[in-house]
């Protein structure tokens, strides 16, 4: 601000137009014209913008022509009554233009197809006409139509070649060209083809043949042309000329004859150069034209601006004249940008502020007034202004924070965050180069589509990433951003030119990436930010005060207290207001005891908080010293400047009466309005939005100014002689006040600067077609920008807000309001939002309901949920627990509210702990609304137009009756979106009710909105309580409910749903443990599951007949268990032909484990009662019949048609041994299965021999012998035993070569990982066959080992079969051993069991085996002979040795056949003696043991 100035108002941007998407449009050029000179006109040094005001009601046209791209043009279209546009016009062109552009209405031809024409120049002399259209034409197009531009190169027009464009203008239909040897061309574009006479004309004053000479002349008369200016009066059309040398004329462009000339060099001093020219509108009811000349000093390049006037006269021939007075502007700092002229001032601006000056005749009382601009704002929110203001942020939060590290740097970083992205901070243009720099590689498209969450995580996670690569602290990093961001700020947003209306006197400012407007100044700002004689003025605070010394001690209390917040007031003011937003870990009244504390005694912090990654410690050192002499030095200031004002006043009372005084000035004002229309959603609005904010933002600061004052003058009243009253009055009135204005200004703050969240797609109040928004187009449009960065919660409310009773006729919507209609305007929408429409609200606590329901409905359910909040804690603080409670149902209703908006934050995504942290505060919020003080009255008054669910129901006359409502619909609420945990709660309270409520009914025969019967309703709230127990999981809760129900119908409706539950969700086996009491309920749950086994599917998970059977074991009825899992075998029976081979098997193990489990059971019982029913008596195990449930099978469903499946007899009771019997035959059919093989057993006779059979076709030896062992009895057995032994012994032959040997620990039957193990079962099954060819034999000495005691015969079967098969194969010494094991006494010959040396050495004899026929018979005889002497008494008894002596002859007949025969005779004839000597030696002792016996005897 300059030093002569004052501060008259501030710059507020325009929401919005930092966010314009430019339709590029590259404008061709003929090709049919030569190439010019590219040094014909002046190139732009400068960034360039202006605006066109055209019609009425005015359309706003901005162009911007940027010195970085000269070869572009940006062009926007504004409207007053119009949001900002999102699209805009960027022209390329193929030269760079000259710093000139001129827009106007369309009159020449294809008005509706072109409402605006657009005129330009480029340096190389080319002349454009571009006819444009509206701007969505342009949406699918990028090369401008070329019958729409007319190209026209002025400098082949020209006379003098060698001179060049040194000035351009144009209006409608002509464009006019200034040159550097002073001639004015007019060329008729757009109105006359170029090719056409009378297309260009010159401007001159001379007339004939002088004309000849006019080239000449001119040069000698007047300068280069510097400036051209327009001008249109009384329909005519003039221009103003401003030459080099100071000479001005006047030209009229219908008779293109001057009309005055002036030369200006003769009225300003010498030395200085004819920069611009400014030509304003004639005052109204006069004949005087403002003109303002830039001069520029050529010594130091200062620069000043003269105001002139200029009077005319249209009477009998047009004269101008040049007033003598003169007004002269120095330029004191800063340099000129652009100057525009108004009906009464002229507005300047330079790089650094806006400067308007009043036009008056009275030089000496020219008033110089003052703009803030936005940098000075940006730069105090970034922490730019001073140096060490970041630094302060985190002293005074490790101050008083006395939590860790992790608690701390959040906090901070939201306070950086929050400043960040206030309105007028955030910046697109400016966060995305900001991003740029720091490698964030985001599209400048996809960050406008952020919201402020998504943008907050965004550069936050930057500053992480910062703080863990580069090593640094928090706070630095945050400082470099903000450094970064406000280079980049101040860049993007350039000062390009000013926009002026001069029919509404609205001032705007044309930036590079954003548009603003101006407004004044509040009476506040102007006593925050003025000096003492700009207070003096202000007639609104002197009328309050009674003489002129209370004025005087208030001007020194604000200086004091301007003192005392310049030390830590604005940083700590931001710590505050941070806390009063979020849920620090200490409240706001202590932070204003640390910050208070903080004064007196300094940081309670060491330095290491501010050292950054260099550690420099002497720094660090050196600042705590000047902290604490500063500190000292405002403790002197302070208790001198409280002592003057103690002896200036005389009394602390006369003080404290001052400021309470003051402090009503600070109270929003309310002001009692009717609201006829809706204020529409505009560039006003916006700007009055911002407004809002930034005054907000001053009451705020201004207010926490004094309570911190207040809080440090009672720390120190010891000091200054404060009595204990005045401490009273403090405490007691003064904070309370405070704390009251701070909590408005909070609020208003907080809808300025909160963007809104986007509507969810299907949202809370759609769900329950409660909500039902109007048809205004207006609000339906709005809510599509809901979410967008620069939408905030205020701009809601500007749907809510009418037009104010204050006449606003000078400024209507339709033009941009002048910087005093914004502030009418701002204190208007202030005071509907303290007090709403025509001060209806007593409180703004009350207020604050209305604007959360207004929120509410509009889908901002957080930012509601915060300010019930804060509202809430602000009523915490004003009043104790036992009055906090309003009499009208205030109270219940925000709680009520309250408990909506968490619940539609649920509903809008929340996940996680979030989300229950949600819940549970939206059902603390629900029961304490239902029993707040008239909590009835209060919401069943509630209309159904509100946005909010709905109650539905009124007429409750006894608390019990409407606490027994309200829970019933909370219950419904949290039922409708699926948040059982709420409805749960709800249900049981509802239930405690139920008695009372119908009590009451009874007693007061009322035919209320309770008409069931108790049961009824508790047999209703029971079920819902079994319901939401099931969706939570609580199966014991659900079961408990199901109990308690005292509806019969709706009990057993329940656990029929229980059940399935359990079944659908896995949790089935809960009701075969301990945890449920089935006490009264178990033959229910039996038969529910009995019925639903049946008509499922057999295959589900968990198991129905599994689940019976655990069921019935868990409480000791083992022949229903039995029963149970036996019909899970019989479901497997009958499914399992349907199954292909891989199916089969695991159904066949499944029906193994139900057939052992099924033995097992029953032989828990005692064996009177082991047997269970046959399946044949019928299949449905339940009798009931569920008429209402359709199952998905039937019992009947796929029962075989006859019973041949099963085992013949099996008829009646089933006992333990045919379960046995059929698991053996299960399991043989399983053993097939996994070889392919498919078997049925048919009951047929032969279909088990026809089955052990196959099992030793396919190696399953053990199981065959299984069978023959479990069906077959005495000579059956022995018959199928030698069967089976028979096809071993044949597929031995195969293997004669590994005959002779056989490894003796070969394990036959190994079990693989595939086993089935029946716990308790008879048989252990293996899955894999016996294949390996090698243990054939040892297959069959196995077994034949293992049965042969069961038929003697079996070595004898086996060898025969070997034999018979091969006669030639060589038997194995194990099966001729066992031939030789059958006898005790080897004296007794060739004795022995069924299968012995007889029978062996028959065999052979059969077989012609004669060899090994002698050799047995030779080794049974010798082996008698050879007896012990103690044996030779045994051997004499008589009948005590048998031999085969018939066999014997067979032998030696076929020898002596052999022999005569000619075979073998050698061979044959050996064996032949050996028989006889050995038969002779034989015989002889038998002889002489005869003739022993004889004579012994």
């Amino acid at each position: 601000m300059g030093s002569g100035s004052t501060l008259a108002g501030k710059e507020v941007p325009v929401v919005g137009s930092d966010a314009v998407r430019w339709i590029d449009l590259s404008v061709p050029s003929s090709s049919s014209i030569a190439a010019v000179d590219a040094a014909a006109a002046p190139p732009s040094t400068d960034d360039r913008a202006s605006c066109f005001v055209i019609g009425d009601p005015p359309t706003y046209l901005i162009w911007r022509i940027h010195k970085a791209q000269p070869q572009t043009l940006e062009l926007l279209e504004l409207a007053a009554s119009k949001e900002f546009p999102r699209v805009g016009l960027r022209f390329t062109f193929t030269d760079a233009l000259c710093p000139f552009a001129f827009v106007c209405q369309n009159e020449i031809s294809g008005v509706s197809r072109f409402p605006y024409l657009l005129y330009v120049l480029t340096v190389s002399g080319m002349a454009y006409l571009l006819r444009i259209r509206n701007v969505s034409a342009y949406a699918s197009v990028s090369i401008f139509p070329v019958n729409e531009l007319l190209e026209v190169n002025v400098r082949g027009h020209i006379p003098n070649h060698s001179a060049a464009i040194t000035a351009v203008t144009a209006t409608a239909g002509g464009l006019v060209i200034g040159t550097s040897d002073g001639s004015v061309f007019c060329f008729q574009l757009g109105v006359v083809d170029p090719s056409a006479p009378g297309f260009v004309h010159e401007l001159r004053d001379e007339s004939g043949i002088s004309r000849l000479w006019g080239l000449i002349s001119r040069g000698k008369l007047v300068g280069t042309v510097q400036e051209l200016v327009i001008l249109e009066l009384h329909d005519k059309k003039f221009v103003f000329v401003l030459h080099l040398d100071g000479t001005l004329r006047v030209w009229d462009l219908a008779s293109r004859s001057r009309v005055f000339s002036h030369n200006m060099g003769n009225m300003t001093m010498e030395g200085v150069t004819f920069v611009r020219l400014w030509v304003g509108q004639s005052y109204p009811n006069s004949s005087i034209i403002p003109l303002a000349i830039l001069y520029r000093d050529t010594s130091d390049e200062n620069e000043m601006i003269s105001l002139y006037s200029i009077l005319y006269n249209f009477g009998d021939r047009i004269v101008f004249s040049m007033e003598p007075s003169v007004q002269n502007i120095p330029l004191e700092e800063g340099r000129c940008l652009d100057v525009k002229l108004t009906l009464d001032k002229i507005w300047v601006l330079k790089d650094d502020e806006l400067v308007s000056h009043t036009i008056s005749t009275n030089i000496d009382e020219v008033e110089a007034l003052s703009y803030a601009l936005q940098e000075e704002f940006v730069a105090d929110q970034l922490f730019q202004s001073t140096e060490h203001l970041a630094d302060e942020i985190l002293r005074i939060t490790h101050s008083i924070f006395s939590s860790s590290k992790d608690d701390i740097l959040p906090f901070v970083s939201s306070i950086f965050l929050r400043r960040l992205l206030l309105p007028g901070v955030r910046h697109n243009a400016t966060l995305y180069a900001t991003l740029v720099e720091y490698s964030r590689h985001l599209g400048e498209s996809e960050l406008q589509t952020l919201t402020a969450d998504g943008l907050k995580k965004e550069i936050l996670s930057l500053i992480e990433h910062e703080v863990g690569s580069e090593k640094v602290s928090l706070l630095h990093c945050w400082k470099c951003f903000f450094t970064r961001y406000f280079h980049n700020w101040c860049k993007s947003n350039a000062l390009y030119g000013l926009l002026v209306d001069s029919s509404s006197e609205a001032v705007g400012l044309i930036r590079n990436n954003s548009i603003s407007l101006f407004r004044s100044l509040e009476d506040i700002e102007r006593i925050v930010e003025g000096s003492s004689d700009e207070v003096s003025e202000l007639t609104s605070l002197v009328d309050i005060f009674d003489d002129d010394l209370e004025y005087e001690i208030l001007i020194e209390l604000l200086r004091c207290v301007a003192s005392f917040s310049q030390h830590l007031g604005k940083t700590a003011s931001s710590i505050f207001y941070e806390s009063l937003l979020t849920k620090p870990v200490i409240s706001s009244e202590d932070i204003i005891r640390y910050i208070v504390k903080i004064l007196e005694t300094g940081y309670c912090t060491s330095g290491s908080v501010l050292q950054t990654s260099s550690g420099d410690h002497i720094v660090v050192l050196e600042k705590e010293l000047a902290d604490h002499k500063s500190l000292r030095k405002l403790s002197v200031d302070m208790f001198l400047s409280l002592q003057g004002l103690h002896k200036k006043a005389s009394a602390w009372g006369r003080i404290l009466n001052i400021i309470e005084c003051f402090l009503k000035f600070l109270v929003p004002q309310k002001v009692i309005q009717k609201f006829d229309t809706e204020m529409s959603s505009n560039i006003n609005s916006s700007v009055i939005v911002h407004t809002t904010y930034q005054i907000a933002k001053v009451m705020f600061e201004s207010a926490w100014d004094f309570l911190l004052f207040l809080s440090y003058l009672v720390d120190i009243s010891g000091q200054v002689h404060l009595s204990h009253d005045d401490i009273n009055k403090v405490q007691l009135e003064l904070v309370p006040m405070l704390q009251e204005i701070i909590f408005e200004w909070l609020i208003i703050i907080f809808f300025n600067s909160t963007p809104t969240v986007p509507a969810v797609t299907e949202d809370f109040n759609s769900k329950l077609s409660s909500l039902q928004i109007d048809n205004n187009t207006g609000k339906r449009l709005w809510s599509d920008k809901l979410g967008r960065c620069d939408f905030t919660l205020a701009f809601i409310f500007l749907l809510n807000v009418g037009s104010s009773s204050l006449n606003h006729s000078h400024f209507p919507s339709e033009r941009f309001s002048n910087v005093q209609s914004f502030i009418n305007r701002t204190r208007d929408f202030i005071s509907w939002i303290i007090c709403g429409q025509a001060g209806g609200s007593s409180t703004f606590l009350s207020r604050s309901i209305d604007l959360a329901f207004i929120l509410f409905k509009h889908d901002q359910y957080g930012a509601a949920e915060q300010l019930l909040t804060i509202a809430e804690a602000h009523l915490l603080k004003e009043k104790t627990s036992q009055s906090i409670q309003d009499a009208d149902g205030g109270w219940c209703i925000r709680h009520h509210l309250l408990g909506c908006c968490l619940l539609a934050q649920v509903q809008s995504g929340l996940h996680g702990t979030q989300k229950d942290k949600k819940v549970s505060d939206a059902i603390r919020c629900f029961f304490r609304s239902s029993s707040g003080n008239g909590a009835s009255e209060a919401l069943q008054s509630l209309s159904d137009d509100l946005g909010i669910p709905y109650l539905g129901f009124s007429g409750c006359t006894s608390i019990a009756e409407w606490k027994l409502q309200y829970y019933q619909w909370a219950m419904q609420l949290f039922e409708r979106y699926s948040i059982s945990e709420g409805a749960y709660q709800f249900a049981l309270a509802a239930l405690e009710q139920v008695d009372e409520a119908l009590h009451m009914k009874d007693e007061n025969y009322m035919n209320d909105s309770v008409n069931e019967s108790v049961t009824t309703i508790k047999g209703r709230l029971w079920a819902n309580v079994f319901i939401f127990a099931l969706d939570l999981g609580r199966y014991y809760d659900a079961y408990c409910a199901i109990i308690s129900n005292p509806d019969q119908e709706s009990k057993g409706i329940c656990l029929r749903r229980f059940i399935n539950i359990l079944y659908e969700q896995g949790a089935i086996k809960i009701l075969c443990s301990n945890k449920l009491p089935l006490i009264g309920l178990g033959e229910k749950v039996e038969q529910e599951l009995a019925w639903k086994a049946e008509r499922s599917d057999i295959s589900a998970k968990p198991n129905l007949y599994k689940l019976l059977y655990a069921f019935q074991l868990h409480r000791h009825n083992w022949r229903r268990a039995a029963n149970y899992i036996y019909m899970y075998s019989a479901r497997l029976r009958t499914e399992v032909s349907l199954k292909d081979s891989v199916g089969s098997s695991l159904m066949l193990q499944e029906r193994l484990n139900a057939l052992s489990a099924s033995v097992n059971a029953l032989r828990l019982v005692h064996p009177a009662y082991a047997w269970i029913d046959s399946l044949a008596d019928g299949s449905s195990l339940v009798k009931e019949h569920y008429p209402s449930k359709k199952a998905k099978r039937t019992p009947d469903e796929h029962s075989p048609a006859n019973n041949d499946l099963e085992p013949q007899g099996w008829t009646s009771a089933i006992d333990i041994e045919k379960l046995e019997n059929e698991f053996v035959l299960t399991s043989a059919e399983y053993m097939l299965s996994l070889v392919n093989v498919k078997w049925t057993f048919s009951g047929k006779h032969g279909a088990l021999s026809d089955l052990a059979d196959l099992l030793v076709q396919n190696n399953f030896y053990d199981m065959a012998f299984t069978v023959l062992l479990k069906f077959f009895k005495g000579s059956g057995l022995k018959r199928e035993l030698e069967r089976v032994l028979s096809s071993i012994a044949l597929k031995c032959c195969l293997d004669k070569v590994e005959s002779t040997w056989v490894e003796e620990h070969s394990h036959l039957l190994t079990p693989a990982k595939h086993d089935m193990v029946v716990h308790g079962s008879p048989i252990t099954v293996p899955t894999i066959p016996q294949t390996d060819r090698n243990s054939c034999w040892a297959t069959l000495k196995l077994y034949l080992e293992k049965y042969k005691d069961f038929h003697g015969r079996l070595p004898f079967i086996v060898a025969e079969t070997l034999l018979r098969a091969d006669p030639k194969i060589e038997l194995p010494l194990w099966l001729i051993q066992l031939f030789k094991e059958g006898r005790k006494e080897r004296l007794w010959g060739m004795t022995g069991k069924e299968s012995n040396p007889a029978s062996l050495f028959q065999l052979f004899v059969t077989y012609d085996r004669y060899a090994e026929a002698t050799s047995l018979l030779l080794e049974c005889i010798d082996s008698f002979a050879s007896m012990r002497p103690a044996d030779i008494i045994r051997r004499k008894r008589p009948f005590a040795v048998w031999f085969s002596y018939t066999t014997i002859e067979r032998l030696l007949h076929r020898l002596e056949e052999l022999i005569s025969m000619g075979h073998m005779v050698d061979h044959c004839d050996k064996l032949k003696k050996m028989l006889h000597g050995s038969l002779q030696n034989h015989l002889k002792m038998l002889k002489v043991d005869s003739d022993d016996a004889i004579s012994v005897s």
